[in-house]
């Protein structure tokens, strides 16, 4: 090794993706370990460390390249040790000049204190809070205060983030392009008004309300104004995922979905008050969608709501299949098939979608308007290479036998669906058709039936959902 030039012991340690693979390699002579010293960029600790603040010095004495930084106390029990806490936060700010990322997952000691001597990070772009319940919104308000260059904001159960400063400040610095905010219950739809022309650079939103607390935040009249007042560019918006949310005209994110025309991924799941036309708005800006998620809720107890049932129609997945010629991904979810009414897709608005569009995969959840007829017209569906039904229970072995008729399938996915039988696999067996079958708590289907129906099988059964 010593006669091995630079170049070529860098290239070999580059190679070299796996922390623990790293780790034995650096200890098999004193020149790949000064050299790994110099080489890693990124860390992932947590209880290791003990005691805490000391083992992080070494750390960072010993790595004095990082730019990114995972520390992870899940799973953390008292008799582990005592956690990273305020101070240790100083001494990562101090000895990690070039940090870039960071994410604090479970770090319960830590406080807006510690968090605040962030703001000397000149080169963080992204940070990454997971259970952090010490940090409000003092806190994160400090970090974007001296953190010019946030590209980067993952909150995700940060409980006591109350203020909303820091969306402002956000705002006016429009550097942000990726905001996540999952489960903070203090934090609505409307709040996000306050990001004004940062909406512009914002390439990836998800947004997801803790469902216990769905009605939580009530839109007061003047966020409601803002909302409508306020024009919202999204022309960089590329992914957008919606949680739980409450899409109503005039309010909130309903504001934004008919205005991103450079939109490839969405996914809408379990947001009250999606209508046929807030999804043919969405069709006719976002000509490069790529990938779409729809999973449609049951639930309508809101008082806005109960005066004005919502329904979703083929005439939305009509526009999709008109003006989304990159169509590859769809998803389809009710999350009771007992409510029709509601979630009134039929087959034939399904299959046009799958014609006209190059769909190469395809879920359909609680989705019982989906039969045997629809299997057979899948088999004209040239695109279509993964295909995964859930609770379709319209599907018996007459359907699932076409599977073998599919043009480009290769992956098939069977979960909860009470039709299908070991016969229905049957002409898979010895095909070599799939490479991937995987049967999930399906009733009528054993492990040995499908052996030898795909290259590679995954079974598992639990019945209990039956019951």
């Amino acid at each position: 090794m010593d006669d091995l030039p630079d170049q070529v012991v860098w290239d070999i340690m580059g190679r070299i993706n796996r922390i623990v693979d790293k780790n034995s390699v650096s200890l098999t002579c004193k020149r790949l370990h000064e050299m790994d010293n110099e080489q890693r960029k990124s860390i992932r600790v947590g209880c290791g460390l003990n005691p805490a603040n000391e083992a992080l010095i070494s750390l960072c004495n010993r790595f004095q390249n990082l730019e990114k930084v995972e520390i992870s106390y899940s799973g953390w029990m008292s008799k582990l040790g005592k956690q990273l806490d305020d101070n240790g936060l100083r001494i990562l700010s101090i000895s990690c000049p070039l940090l870039k990322d960071l994410t604090l997952s479970y770090c319960t000691f830590i406080t807006d204190s510690g968090l605040s001597r962030l703001a000397f990070c000149s080169h963080l772009s992204a940070l990454k809070l997971i259970f952090t319940p010490r940090i409000s919104g003092c806190g994160i308000l400090s970090v974007v205060v001296g953190c010019k260059n946030l590209a980067l904001l993952h909150l995700n159960r940060c409980l006591n983030v109350i203020s909303m400063e820091w969306l402002e400040y956000l705002g006016k610095l429009e550097t942000l392009e990726d905001l996540c905010i999952k489960n903070c219950r203090a934090i609505g739809e409307g709040d996000l008004i306050k990001l004004g022309q940062s909406w512009r650079k914002l390439k990836h939103l998800q947004f997801e309300v803790d469902p216990n607390y769905r009605y939580m935040k009530v839109y007061d009249r003047l966020a409601v104004d803002q909302w409508q007042k306020q024009y919202i560019p999204c022309d960089s918006m590329i992914e957008l995922k919606l949680v739980n949310g409450i899409i109503s005209p005039g309010r909130g994110l309903a504001c934004v979905l008919g205005k991103c025309k450079n939109l490839e991924k969405i996914q809408l799941d379990m947001c009250v008050g999606v209508r046929d036309s807030d999804i043919i708005d969405l069709a006719r800006q976002s000509s490069k969608l790529r990938s779409i998620s729809l999973r449609v809720p049951s639930d309508f107890s809101l008082p806005l709501l109960m005066n004005n049932p919502i329904r979703l129609t083929d005439e939305c997945l009509v526009a999709l299949a008109e003006n989304c010629a990159q169509l590859s991904s769809v998803r389809l979810s009710f999350s009771d098939g007992e409510f029709p009414s509601f979630s009134s897709f039929t087959q034939h608005g399904i299959l046009n979608l799958v014609q006209k569009c190059p769909i190469r995969e395809l879920a359909l959840d609680h989705v019982y308007s989906f039969n045997d007829f629809g299997m057979e017209a899948l088999c004209s569906a040239e695109c279509l290479e993964v295909l995964e039904l859930i609770r379709c229970q319209e599907v018996t072995d007459e359907g699932i036998q076409l599977v073998a008729q599919f043009p480009r399938l290769y992956v098939l996915k069977l979960s909860k669906c009470l039709g299908v039988t070991d016969d229905g696999l049957k002409p898979l067996v010895g095909s070599h058709k799939l490479k991937l079958l995987a049967v999930d708590d399906c009733p009528q289907i054993s492990e040995r039936g499908i052996q030898g129906a795909a290259k590679s099988v995954i079974f598992r059964q639990d019945l209990s959902w039956m019951y």
